[in-house]
């Protein structure tokens, strides 16, 4: 029976995960917990598969950005706490029902919540403030703070799990004073909730740029994102990359300089005699930005890289493997070690996240 994976699949390297999750833990002291991203499937990557290799890691808290994600989760059988970071006012009710453990980042959301909770009779369900320390995409500003402290404490349906923040520029280290006045704006704001609630819940604010390179103020919890999927600008030596996206050959075909070009709009140009064709499965619904066609980009094959031939179609490309010895059947690597997601981002002018996110679900994720 035809099996997705006997042409294209997401390989996930488990091992890969391991020692990635393993480095950054070693980074942190042992009270300091441990939250890693697994919002857009695990950047891409497969997050149940991902799910089940951190929970019996260890790791402490999962994200996602949707309730849809964390509820596919729990379907899974995964039963760590859930943050959802988000969620907006809409599945409240389902996010209750799979104990998942909302974001709020301001007023209208805490009090669309309260609205629920009530009506459930749920009593100090746990919830995470969000502040705004300057990115300014979601939370409670500065001067909102008094609002949220006069009103929060006398709110018995919920519980502050955590109280965090997010950095816009913990990877360049060209703005560290801006990250820092980040971190100095959240160090002042954070212990005015606390105060008023009168416990303190977890602090955190460092993503994995931040865990490398700001860990004086990884406070109680830090979240782990693209780190673990084997990315960093600052350690790539001690990183792995977690997926390789691979295909197979359909055909193979030597052309003549008489055969016309190739593929739509003619674009690919047959430039001497005895050109090797050969066409995979893959275009770009499953990730390969036509940018990528007409020579401008290659993946690995046999262990020689072949350039694209002619545009990238939506379920299939060229490439010219003029003088690599393959037959139908052989692996081509789209990225991987080499070459890597990150060269083909730079290639087009993007993050690593983008070419991640952009390998759609009908791409089959395999476990290794």
């Amino acid at each position: 029976m035809y099996k997705v994976d006997d042409f294209s699949r997401l390989e996930i390297d488990l091992q890969a995960c391991r020692n990635n999750y393993r480095y950054y833990r070693s980074l942190l002291k042992k009270s300091t917990k441990l939250l890693v991203l697994m919002k857009a499937n695990a950047y891409g990557h497969g997050a149940v598969e991902f799910a089940r290799l951190l929970e019996k890691e260890g790791v402490d808290y999962l994200a996602v950005a949707y309730p849809i994600e964390g509820i596919e989760l729990r379907n899974a059988g995964i039963h760590l706490p859930i943050l959802v970071l988000s969620g907006g006012t809409d599945y409240f009710n389902e996010m209750i029902d799979f104990r998942l453990e909302p974001a709020i980042p301001n007023m209208y959301t805490l009090k669309a919540l309260l609205d629920v909770l009530r009506k459930r009779g749920e009593a100090s369900y746990p919830i995470h403030i969000k502040l705004d320390t300057g990115m300014h995409r979601l939370g409670f500003m500065s001067s909102e703070i008094d609002e949220l402290t006069s009103f929060l404490p006398a709110c018995p349906e919920v519980r502050v799990k955590s109280i965090y923040s997010h950095l816009a520029t913990a990877d360049d280290p060209t703005l560290d004073e801006y990250t820092l006045a980040q971190i100095e704006m959240f160090q002042r704001n954070a212990p005015r909730i606390s105060e008023a609630l009168g416990y303190k819940p977890m602090y955190h604010i460092l993503n994995s740029a931040g865990i490398e390179r700001f860990s004086d103020y990884q406070f109680d919890m830090v979240r782990l994102g693209i780190g673990i999927y084997g990315l960093s600008p600052f350690s790539k030596d001690k990183l792995q990359p977690a997926a390789s996206f691979k295909c197979k050959i359909l055909q193979i075909k030597t052309l003549k300089k008489g055969d016309g070009a190739i593929g739509y709009c003619r674009n690919g140009k047959i430039a001497k005699e005895g050109t090797v064709i050969a066409t995979i499965p893959v275009g770009y619904a499953d990730g390969i930005d036509r940018r990528l066609g007409n020579g401008n980009y290659s993946f690995s094959l046999n262990g020689h890289l072949v350039p694209t031939i002619g545009n990238i179609c939506m379920d299939m490309c060229m490439l010219d493997i003029t003088g690599v010895d393959a037959q139908v059947g052989d692996t081509v690597t789209i990225f991987g070690k080499e070459p890597s997601a990150a060269h083909m981002a730079e290639v087009l002018g993007t993050i690593p996240y983008e070419i991640f996110t952009s390998v759609p679900r009908r791409i089959e994720r395999i476990v290794l």
